[in-house]
């Protein structure tokens, strides 16, 4: 009886270790952002977007959107003990370096009082404000500006077609 356990014990062993020696299958990645391979795969990352061809300030599109940057800010330097954005964009420097001043709303903490410096809260500008690129969206956009939305619920209460 003993050697009938031992030697289904073995058998089952010696299965247990030819399932796991087995490679199992890849299951694919989820198709989110970036398309095909599998979760244990490392595909090579797209390229980097270029800097935007287009120069000047973009229109905004809804009240209070963070303008983005039309400029390249790689190696700018923001960190706790300065912010190489304000050597343009200070309440000193703006007009002389031809660079829009930082809103007066960056100089207000999150109580609305006034501070004689930009507040903490919106010292690192790269939080809300972007590089402009040349990069393809990654996905679909029916984004309507506000004065795309006021146009057409005019025309919906005139009676015309939207």
């Amino acid at each position: 009886m003993k050697w009938l356990t031992v030697l289904c014990l073995c058998a089952a062993l010696a299965w247990t270790g030819q399932t796991l020696a087995e490679e199992p299958p890849r299951a694919s990645a989820p198709d989110g952002l970036r398309q095909g391979g599998t979760i244990a795969e490392t595909l090579p990352a797209p390229p980097m977007a270029g800097e935007s061809r287009e120069s000047g300030r973009e229109v905004l599109n809804y009240p209070e959107q963070p303008p983005v940057v039309p400029h390249n800010i790689r190696d700018y330097q923001v960190d706790l003990r300065h912010n190489q954005c304000l050597t343009c964009h200070s309440r000193e420097n703006a007009v002389r370096a031809g660079a829009p001043m930082v809103s007066v709303t960056h100089f207000m903490d999150r109580h609305k009082q006034v501070l004689a410096a930009v507040s903490p809260d919106r010292y690192f500008c790269t939080q809300c404000h972007v590089p402009q690129t040349d990069a393809a969206p990654l996905v679909g956009n029916r984004f309507q500006t506000v004065d795309q939305v006021l146009g057409e619920m005019l025309r919906e209460q005139q009676g015309g077609e939207p």
